[in-house]
């Protein structure tokens, strides 16, 4: 068994796949592929937020919980509205008293100009109802404006989604009393996610400003090629890493935020050995691979392995010479050799 040192990555879609009878098989062969720095990092929303009250009073409705899909435009949640409502018809009120009294000074003010052009009264006289007049039109002005502040508070009652998505929270319950500025749901726009990862700052000039990312996704078993990847231009002063923005592509099935996850940089090309990764069998603390001849026998050979590629393939240190065959199905490989036997 020949030792190899060389360390490499796969691109998958370039793998030499065929099948030796019913078993699916893969060529062990150099590649030249990318070298990839690795940053664990987590899943986040690119909008998510918080609604908080903009008015006092008691919840009287609910219409969405955890989990449920909310439209751009719907309304989440209703707070009691009838001290909202006397407000708004008490300040309505005050419009039309402070009309009625504006239109009275106008009509006091035209007639001393009449009379002040009659010589009945004096200049004093006429000032004085133009002032008046004047006061009345401030008075009905502050009026409308008073119930404009009113019928804005009466809206603030039935709280409204800003945008359509998920909602990851919420933190009242039916009856309870809120104030303004209290939180009431937290939602997020499952369309759009990101991940964020610290690279240390001695990396940075490796993976460059605009990055090639591939983000490996444990649970899910699976890797997602990044759509774009911002540097932020701020370090933490305390770790001495500056923080990586890694987006995804929209409506990426599975992914919420919070997830656990690898993002894999791009920083070169290096010839290396690989199989892909499902070749590898694992049972305890050993690591091996099926290998299959040329007249379809099936041995378990002992390997060693190196570093897993961005596109899931793994690097073989030592037990696969390049040209063997390696089964693709290790379980269905390994009844194919007990039957042999």
């Amino acid at each position: 068994m020949r030792k190899l040192g060389v360390i490499c990555l796969l691109l998958m879609c370039s793998a030499t796949v065929q099948a030796e009878g019913a078993l699916a098989v893969a060529s062990v062969q150099y590649r030249e592929v990318a070298q990839t720095y690795s940053a664990e990092g987590l899943v986040e929303a690119t909008r998510q937020s918080t609604v908080s009250a903009q008015i006092g009073g008691r919840v009287k409705e609910i219409n969405f919980d955890i989990g449920d899909r909310v439209s751009k435009g719907q309304v989440i949640l209703r707070i009691d509205e009838r001290e909202a409502a006397q407000a708004l018809a008490g300040s309505q009120a005050q419009v039309l008293q402070a009309q009625a009294n504006m239109q009275n000074a106008k009509a006091t003010y035209e007639r001393s100009r009449q009379l002040f052009a009659q010589k009945f009264i004096s200049q004093a006289g006429l000032d004085k109802a133009q002032a008046e007049y004047k006061v009345a039109l401030a008075q009905a002005a502050a009026s409308e404006a008073g119930a404009g502040q009113a019928s804005l508070a009466h809206g603030y009652t039935a709280v409204i989604a800003p945008y359509g998505g998920v909602v990851s929270a919420r933190m009242v319950e039916m009856g309870e009393m809120v104030m303004p500025g209290k939180p009431l749901m937290t939602g997020f726009d499952p369309s759009e996610m990101r991940v964020v990862v610290s690279v240390p700052q001695y990396k940075l000039a490796d993976i460059g400003t605009r990055p090639e990312v591939m983000v490996e996704l444990p649970s899910l078993k699976r890797r997602i090629k990044a759509a774009s990847a911002t540097v932020q231009p701020v370090a933490d002063a305390r770790t001495h890493s500056t923080q990586v923005r890694v987006y995804l592509p929209a409506n990426e099935a599975g992914v919420y935020p919070g997830m656990f996850v690898r993002a894999h940089f791009i920083v070169g090309k290096a010839s290396k050995l690989v199989i892909p990764g499902s070749a590898v069998l694992r049972r305890s603390e050993v690591v091996a691979a099926y290998v299959v001849d040329e007249k379809g026998g099936v041995k378990l050979r002992q390997i060693r392995l190196g570093e897993t590629t961005a596109e899931g393939a793994v690097e073989v240190l030592a037990g696969l010479n390049p040209g063997e065959k390696v089964a693709l199905d290790p379980v269905k490989a390994g009844m194919l050799g007990a039957k042999q036997k």
